[in-house]
């Protein structure tokens, strides 16, 4: 998936919490979102541990659509009738399913939960799978963002990232994104590339803000266990050439109007993901499809996390279940739950979005809030949770302080 770079997180434990804290009614429900996934790719990238496999000779989309639509099925009873206020096609790389799989798709899932009026429908897309005709029969569906899987412009890096595109294909898809329809687009860039210098990563962005997305995910390349580049590890820049990078990058994307709102997402004004941003501010979320995950809240104060079959043959399979597994967060873990996700917001959250969404009481983190403050990671914002641009480049160290 892309918009979603990974970050290396530590395992909650009591989040610096009393554990006998009792689980609280929630006061509201948070905003509803719909997670799809779809797994399939032309080529596996050696950089990448999604859930994505190679895709043969033909896509079983009508089984798959159909699987979809019966796992979601399964899901309606614990949504309590909410609407849906976005929609995020992941992968894997959906744009290899028609426009007339995804139409089906999308008027399934209308006809068994309602859409918000202003609902946001992203669709990522690889530049090497771009037709005119389809991206405008894409439009006609209803899927209104689209998020392009760049990676870089230049022709070396892309053969060493194993992307099926080139830099002229890329150019072109954000033409042909346009020329369809889709006046607010992503485009996803990777820095700190193999042999990568300073000049080659503001090339990429400079070339990126030309072809005028509406907002761009910036993230630095990491190796991640169970990839090729993990096991053949390539050679990347070194430490002062990636923090050069990030410092100029960033500064770039300023000058040209982007505002970084979260650790890799920059936007023009009003042209923050609204999917993602549920995620960042701990919203709820159902996930369907092949190893998709959800998360969803209850009025008795419950929060349950659930996993999907991760195998596209099992998830296919009628003899065996959707769901993998579930999860009941305890109370002890909400705090860090919730913090992984809102601290990575340039600005943080107001803070009593934190009793909004957990049903606990602010005053549970004020321990570990008074130390992280006093070693300069977090904001001193009485009304907001916030990390200093030091605790958002030492997220992971600022976390420490709401586990015991």
């Amino acid at each position: 998936m892309t918009e979603k770079p990974s970050i290396q997180l530590l395992h909650p434990g009591a989040a610096g919490a009393n554990l006998h804290v009792p689980r609280l009614a929630l006061p509201e429900l948070p905003p509803l979102s719909l997670y799809i996934h779809i797994p399939w790719c032309v080529r596996k990238c050696p950089y990448c541990d999604f859930n994505s496999h190679q895709a043969g000779p033909e896509l079983p989309e009508e089984a798959y659509v159909d699987a979809l639509l019966a796992d979601l099925d399964e899901e309606l009873g614990a949504v309590l009738g909410r609407p849906i206020s976005s929609i995020f096609f992941g992968g894997g790389t959906p744009s290899l399913f028609s426009a007339d799989a995804l139409g089906r798709l999308l008027r399934g899932v209308e006809q068994r939960i309602a859409f918000a009026a202003d609902i946001e429908i992203t669709l990522e897309a690889n530049p090497g799978t771009f037709e005119q005709d389809k991206f405008k029969a894409y439009r006609q569906t209803g899927i209104n963002r689209l998020s392009i899987g760049v990676q870089s412009f230049q022709p070396a890096k892309l053969e060493k990232l194993g992307r099926i595109h080139n830099g002229d294909e890329a150019i072109r898809a954000a033409g042909m994104a346009r020329a369809a329809g889709f006046d607010n687009f992503n485009m996803d860039l990777m820095h700190g590339l193999p042999d990568q210098s300073l000049d080659d990563a503001l090339g990429d962005l400079q070339q990126a803000i030309d072809l005028g997305p509406t907002h761009l995910s910036w993230y630095q390349l990491t190796v991640e266990p169970n990839t090729v580049f993990w096991n053949q590890p390539p050679e990347l820049p070194e430490d002062d050439i990636l923090w050069d990078i990030q410092e100029a990058g960033q500064a770039l994307m300023a000058q040209n109007g982007f505002q970084q709102y979260e650790v890799s997402a920059y936007a023009q004004p009003d042209r923050a993901a609204r999917h993602n941003l549920n995620y960042w501010r701990f919203g709820d979320f159902i996930g369907i499809g092949a190893g998709a995950h959800g998360k969803l809240s209850f009025p008795d104060g419950r929060i349950l996390r659930t996993w999907k079959t991760r195998l596209p043959k099992d998830y296919l399979n009628p003899a065996k279940p959707y769901k993998a597994g579930e999860k009941l967060l305890p109370v002890d873990e909400l705090p860090f739950e919730f913090l992984m996700n809102a601290l990575r917001l340039t600005h943080g959250v107001e803070a009593d979005l934190f009793t909004r969404r957990t049903g606990l009481p602010l005053e549970q983190l004020a321990k570990a809030r008074r130390e992280a403050e006093q070693k300069g990671l977090l904001q001193v914002e009485p009304d907001r949770l916030a990390a200093t641009p030091r605790g958002q480049l030492f997220l992971n160290d600022l976390l420490q302080y709401f586990l015991t």
